[in-house]
């Protein structure tokens, strides 16, 4: 009985060791195959969004990939390698969680799991390799210390309905980030993407209060005061308090009682011209290195909800990892529901919480 033990053992070591061999063989090639095309084209990866310039320059650096970006919106992304299908001049995107599957409807990328699979949760990632969370966004609260009018710091969303300050959100007929303020509101009320009404509800009674402040939240309107709790993209409230001319005046923080994450996702050109250099992109962007590339500019790494521990000296400049925890964030579980709802949500806000604003 041992012996056979044994050998079962044997067996289950060598084929771990075959399979991790064969996995560094395909990299090596992959890595070889990149270095052959020397490019990599990219659209809405901009340098100075979530630190993308650590990324090109270290694939400059270790594999000589040049690069350009376009930046553009995720829709246009999806259009422009639809159109330009016969000579593209894109290889590889970063676009919003929603747009994946969008873009795998529309056929127009190609698959790749990258080396570290196992470590991207599922419900971050295409079963066939089409798209995968590279870093989340949650909807946090950005809270101007010294424009709260005697009010406690609000932590939780329960606290917004008792305060004395002014809650802006920005406008949930044109920002994507606005309305998904509205649907973690929503969930911390019991909501979610097929009912929106505890959203709704909860930002109709600060409107009644007169406390519901239109201004956008952004470095422009916070510096000028307009904005004293704004509701965003923690990654975008991180990136407006560091720009600050008085960062400590400002707390970014996840809201206790509840919210909801989302995230972007690479998609590589079904018709890129530098498919290996895409692909090794996605592949770095994944690995360690990339992923703390991502957090340096202020993006949760989607590996940091798994295996990746985060070192000391990037952490401290982002929202401790226990508060994410505490808030349990919620993923959009139901595309299509959520596409529904979020088209039907500005008519909603306008007839339900707009008309209540004094």
């Amino acid at each position: 009985m041992k012996q056979l033990f044994l050998a079962s053992l044997l067996g289950s070591t060598i084929a771990m060791c075959t399979a991790a061999m064969a996995a560094d063989t395909d990299l090596k090639t992959l890595e070889a195959a990149a270095k052959a095309e020397g490019a990599v084209n990219s659209v809405g990866m901009p340098d100075d969004w979530a630190n993308w310039k650590g990324t090109w320059e270290d694939l400059a650096k270790t594999y000589g990939l040049k690069h350009i970006d376009t930046d553009m919106s995720s829709a246009q992304e999806i259009a422009k390698f639809k159109a330009e299908k016969d000579n593209a001049s894109a290889d590889i995107g970063d676009v919003g969680a929603a747009f994946g599957p969008i873009a795998v409807k529309e056929k127009v990328t190609q698959p790749y799991k990258p080396s570290t699979w196992a470590q991207v949760p599922d419900w971050a990632k295409d079963k066939d390799g089409h798209w995968a969370l590279a870093y989340t966004g949650t909807i946090a609260f950005i809270v101007n210390k010294k424009l709260l009018h005697g009010s406690e710091v609000p932590t939780r969303w329960a606290d917004l309905l008792t305060g004395k300050y002014k809650v802006s959100v920005g406008d949930v007929s044109t920002a994507a980030q606005a309305s998904n303020a509205v649907l973690a509101a929503a969930i911390a009320n019991k909501g979610d993407e097929k009912n929106i009404a505890p959203g709704l509800q909860f930002f109709t009674k600060i409107a009644k209060q007169g406390r519901l402040g239109l201004s956008n939240p952004t470095i422009a309107t916070m510096e000028k005061g307009e904005v004293e709790v704004g509701i965003l993209w923690d990654f975008n409230g991180l990136s407006y308090k560091a720009k600050m001319a008085n960062p400590d005046d400002y707390v970014v923080l996840i809201p206790s009682d509840g919210s909801v994450k989302s995230g972007y996702t690479t998609i590589i050109n079904k018709y890129a011209k530098h498919p290996n250099a895409a692909k090794l992109t996605r592949e770095y962007i994944f690995s360690d290195a990339g992923q703390l590339n991502l957090a340096r500019g202020n993006a949760r790494p989607i590996r940091a909800e798994t295996d990746l521990k985060l070192p000391a000296d990037i952490a401290k400049n982002l929202i401790p990892g226990e508060q994410y925890t505490k808030a349990n964030p919620q993923p959009i579980k139901d595309a299509d529901a959520w596409e529904k709802t979020s088209k039907k949500l500005p008519q909603l806000w306008n007839e339900q919480v707009i008309v209540e604003m004094k």
